[in-house]
C-alpha cells in the first residue's frame, strides 16, 4: 500500500477530482495518502478515531499543514465544505453494520459543496471462490505470512486473519474483523445519501471494472440543486 505504483495514480486520481478545491479523508490514519496529496497542493483536512495513528501523522506533518478532527467517521463533522471526501483501503467495511455505513455516506454528503464528490476504494466480497460448506478462504500466501478470510454470509461479516512466522513453531496473529459490501449496496448507500454514482473502475488508474476485478474506486457525486 505504500509502493510508489500503488500511491502515485491514487494521489493523482484525488488531485483531479479535488478540482482545485479542498478534500476531506475519512479515516486518514498516519496520512500515507493525505501527506503526498497536500504535498500537491491540495488543501487536506483529515476525521481519524485512532489517537496513536494521529500520533505518527504529527510526526509527518504540523496541525497546520493537515488538520485533524479526533472522531467516528460516520459521525463526526471537519469544519467547512469540501469538493471532495475520500475513504480508501476498504476502510468503510471496518464499520460493522448496514446502518454505519449509510450514516458514513450520509456524513460525506454534509461535509460536500454542490457537485461535489465522494471517492471510496473497496475490495469486491471473493464469494465466488468459497467452494459449498466452507467459511474460509486464503487469500494471500509467502514465506513468513499468510492470510485468510472466515465469511459469515448470514450476516455479511468476514475476518481477516494475519499469519506471521519464521522457522520456530510460534505464530503471531492479527484478526481485522469486516462487513462486507457489493457494488450495489454501495450505490443504494449512496442514493440515501442523496449522491448518485459518476463512475466506477477497477483501480486508481481507470482500468475497467469488469467481473473479474477484485477491489473497485467509486465516484460519486452530490448534484447541485435544481
Amino acid at each position: 500500500m505504500f509502493a510508489p505504483e500503488v500511491l502515485e495514480p491514487t494521489v493523482d486520481r484525488l488531485v483531479e477530482l479535488a478540482g482545485g478545491g479542498r478534500a476531506l479523508e475519512f479515516a486518514i490514519g498516519t496520512g500515507r495518502v493525505a501527506v503526498p496529496l497536500a504535498a500537491r497542493g491540495v488543501p487536506v483536512t483529515g476525521i481519524e478515531l485512532s489517537r496513536p495513528m494521529i500520533d505518527r501523522l504529527r510526526t509527518k506533518v504540523d496541525e497546520a499543514s493537515v488538520p485533524v478532527v479526533v472522531g467516528d467517521m460516520a459521525t463526526a463533522r471537519a469544519p467547512g465544505s469540501y469538493t471532495l471526501v475520500y475513504l480508501v483501503f476498504n476502510t468503510i467495511s471496518n464499520l460493522l453494520t448496514q446502518a454505519e455505513q449509510v450514516a458514513c455516506f450520509r456524513n460525506a454528503a454534509r461535509h460536500l459543496g454542490p457537485g461535489g464528490r465522494f471517492v471510496i476504494e473497496l475490495e469486491v466480497p471473493e464469494l465466488r471462490v468459497l467452494p459449498p460448506g466452507r467459511e474460509a478462504t486464503v487469500f494471500h500466501s509467502e514465506p513468513g505470512y499468510v492470510g485468510l478470510d472466515t465469511y459469515d454470509v448470514v450476516n455479511q461479516r468476514m475476518v481477516s486473519h494475519h499469519f506471521r512466522f519464521s522457522d520456530g513453531r510460534q505464530a503471531e496473529l492479527f484478526r481485522s474483523p469486516h462487513r462486507y459490501i457489493w457494488p450495489a449496496e454501495l450505490d443504494l448507500m449512496a442514493q440515501l445519501a442523496g449522491m448518485e454514482l459518476e463512475s466506477r473502475h477497477a483501480d486508481w488508474a481507470g482500468s475497467a471494472f469488469t467481473a473479474e476485478s477484485r477491489s473497485h474506486v467509486s465516484v460519486y457525486r452530490l448534484p447541485p440543486p435544481r
